[in-house]
């Protein structure tokens, strides 16, 4: 029996262990920057399974090394295990059972299945060659996200390649997906005060309306991406919040906005920027109104290396699992992700494993409704041990 078939066997054998740890984490979330048992939870599995773990970053982030002992290539192998500050609506016997925190990206399943593959890779340490390393990183839902700090503290040095992957409950179940160079938007986030003077509703001329100036704001704003991006390039700006409860008679002195930018290139990132400034002084001498503008630029663009991730996808074809249905360059994705932020420092590849439930219903992630295939993990744990034996030339 080859390693490659050994493996896989032994990844099938162990897929009821596969969902009962997902379970056990979807039931126990912790939001972003706060995840400090899930992370004893993960770290209890590798001592029981004799392999040592090593914190990295300002976070409950952490890595487990799988040397070889033999020269070669040095994969790390990420998953993420924040959840989010979302109320489960979902009827299930492993609900979430920490109110208001919900597991609804498949964090917990990215945990799940890496856990299980580590333990039998580390296994079979002996027959690799090279150095796997598998990182558990937290708070990838919150910026300025769990990457950076990690990779700050050196978590990167020594690896060659970095590689992820991703349920996603809009693909079919067990489909593997991917897409070549830009896959992920960019992300910008910011908060906007306006400032002007309240005042009685029936005395307008003696006040100055804040909520005028932000409307305006708003609707000028449309024209950003309209009128000043290529029509070619990808980008959105949304005005997701707009707070300026007051009473109806009573003209607001100050509102509150906050925004979301979205780019598919880092070229244009500069001239949304740039534009919301200009738009924002506009309005403070059109309105006389004072502005505090604090622009979060985050998330980089995703960019998977095409020719490392060219490689990723012919070994898992040439592999030919039963557990995979589908192979599928998926095109660009419109979420954001800190993966991209391994992609600036080293060739990596971020692939996704479909996971829609066949129940005809949709459950999006974020969303209070977010499920997930449960098969989907086997097709992930296989798919990524397929991957990482052939980079290591097993």
């Amino acid at each position: 029996m080859t390693l490659q078939t050994e493996l896989m066997v032994a990844l099938k054998e162990a897929e009821p262990e596969i969902i009962k740890l997902r379970r056990m984490l979807h039931a126990h979330p912790e939001v972003s920057f706060h995840e400090e048992e899930t992370a004893k939870i993960i770290k209890s599995f590798y001592r029981r399974n004799g392999m040592q773990t090593v914190n990295y970053g300002d976070g409950y982030g952490f890595v487990v090394d799988i040397n070889s002992g033999k020269p070669g290539k040095r994969l790390a192998l990420r998953a993420d295990f924040d959840a989010l500050a979302v109320q489960e609506d979902n009827d299930l016997p492993f609900k979430s059972q920490n109110p208001g925190v919900m597991h609804a990206c498949g964090h917990d399943g990215h945990t799940a299945y890496l856990m299980i593959l580590a333990r039998e890779l580390y296994k079979r340490r002996n027959q690799l060659s090279g150095m796997v390393r598998i990182l558990h990183q937290p708070a990838e839902e919150v910026s300025p996200g769990g990457a950076k700090s990690m990779i700050k503290d050196g978590v990167l040095d020594g690896i060659d390649n970095v590689l992820g992957a991703h349920v996603m409950s809009s693909m079919p179940t067990r489909s593997f997906n991917y897409h070549l160079a830009e896959t992920q938007t960019g992300r910008a986030n910011f908060t906007l005060i306006f400032t002007g003077r309240g005042g009685h509703a029936s005395m307008p001329h003696l006040a100055n309306d804040a909520i005028v100036a932000g409307s305006y704001f708003v609707t000028a704003l449309q024209t950003v991406v309209s009128r000043r991006i290529d029509p070619f390039d990808t980008a959105s700006v949304t005005i997701g919040s707009f707070d300026g409860v007051g009473s109806f008679n009573a003209i607001k002195q100050s509102v509150t906005l906050k925004g979301d930018v979205r780019i598919m290139k880092e070229t244009t990132r500069k001239t949304i920027r740039t534009q919301i400034e200009q738009l924002v002084h506009g309005v403070e001498v059109m309105f006389g109104v004072t502005a505090k503008l604090d622009y979060d630029d985050n998330y980089p663009v995703l960019y998977n290396d095409p020719d490392f991730t060219k490689a990723v996808v012919a070994s898992v074809k040439k592999a030919k699992l039963a557990s995979v249905t589908a192979i599928t360059d998926c095109g660009p994705q419109d979420p954001s992700e800190d993966f991209a932020y391994y992609a600036q420092e080293r060739p990596s590849a971020f692939i996704y494993i479909g996971c829609d439930v066949a129940d005809g219903k949709s459950h999006p992630h974020h969303s209070s409704s977010f499920m997930m295939d449960e098969s989907c993990l086997l097709t992930a744990a296989q798919v990524m041990g397929t991957a990482t034996l052939v980079y290591l030339g097993v």
